[in-house]
């Protein structure tokens, strides 16, 4: 199957850091065209990466945005989002001021602030929930709350509880919460820090995400609430690292992060 040039443009980013080998790696595909579901499959799979993204444009301002894993497509992502809005503005010659993502989730809005780009993420509060045996059994360390949105949410005493969890992949990869994933948080002790959090998602290939847009829209919405504050700076503890800027606004959760670009070539299919 033969494409168009456009069609097989490849991107590859970092996003959520300035940091060339931290935050979450994110591939890039502008199509012309939407090219059969499983071959889009195919490409993810191929690219391997937490995410790949694909987008067409349909107006002046306005793109069909989709996110798939290696193995599933996704029903938000906030990091391939802010990989695709990149590569608009950075790459692509993008010149408005914002860019709406039409996608499962709605419509999805970023905006460049700077070096940063500011994302308008549907918000996603938890709600007090038990946790699962299944996940109870993967963990060394139990969390003192529990909370269920789209992902659970593990609520711990201390930064450095979550440094020390070493999850049992063996255990955690029969939980089935597809698409969502194992978010465990607590309070920074970091200075001009809010809060940490680190993301699993069982069953996928990749178990520990490096840095999570969309969890951000339910720990912001939970933490601004405990916290009392209007803004928070977060930081995910994975390896990589990474660091996300959040507020709410009318219900919609607003994330700023950093992308740089790491790849650029071509797709032949």
């Amino acid at each position: 199957m033969q494409a168009n040039e456009n069609a097989n443009q490849y991107f590859s980013n970092r996003c959520f850091t300035d940091v060339l080998f931290g935050g979450n790696p994110a591939a890039v595909c502008p199509l012309e065209y939407w090219l059969d579901d499983h071959i889009l499959q195919q490409i993810a799979a191929e690219n391997n990466l937490a995410e790949t993204t694909f987008f067409i444009k349909e107006s002046a301002d306005q793109f069909h945005l989709r996110w798939f894993t290696p193995e599933i497509e996704m029903d938000l992502c906030g990091h391939a989002t802010l990989a695709s809005a990149y590569v608009l503005f950075e790459e692509l010659g993008y010149s408005n001021s914002r860019i709406e993502f039409k996608t499962r989730s709605g419509t999805l809005r970023v905006e460049k602030e700077n070096d940063l780009f500011v994302l308008d993420l549907p918000s996603r509060p938890p709600k007090r929930a038990t946790l699962p045996k299944s996940i109870k059994d993967g963990l060394n360390i139990l969390p003192n709350e529990v909370w269920k949105s789209r992902d659970y949410v593990l609520v711990y005493e201390r930064e450095e509880d979550i440094m020390k969890i070493q999850p049992n992949m063996g255990i955690l990869n029969q939980v089935n919460i597809d698409p969502g994933g194992i978010i465990v948080t607590a309070r920074s002790s970091q200075v001009d820090v809010d809060f940490a959090s680190r993301f699993f998602t069982p069953q996928a290939s990749i178990f520990e995400d490096p840095v999570t847009g969309s969890a951000h829209c339910t720990l912001t919405p939970f933490w601004l609430s405990r916290l009392q504050k209007k803004t928070l700076r977060a930081v995910q503890l994975s390896e990589r690292r990474g660091e996300l800027f959040c507020e709410l606004q009318d219900n919609r959760v607003m994330i700023k992060g950093r992308a740089i670009k790491y790849l650029q070539g071509t797709i032949l299919l």
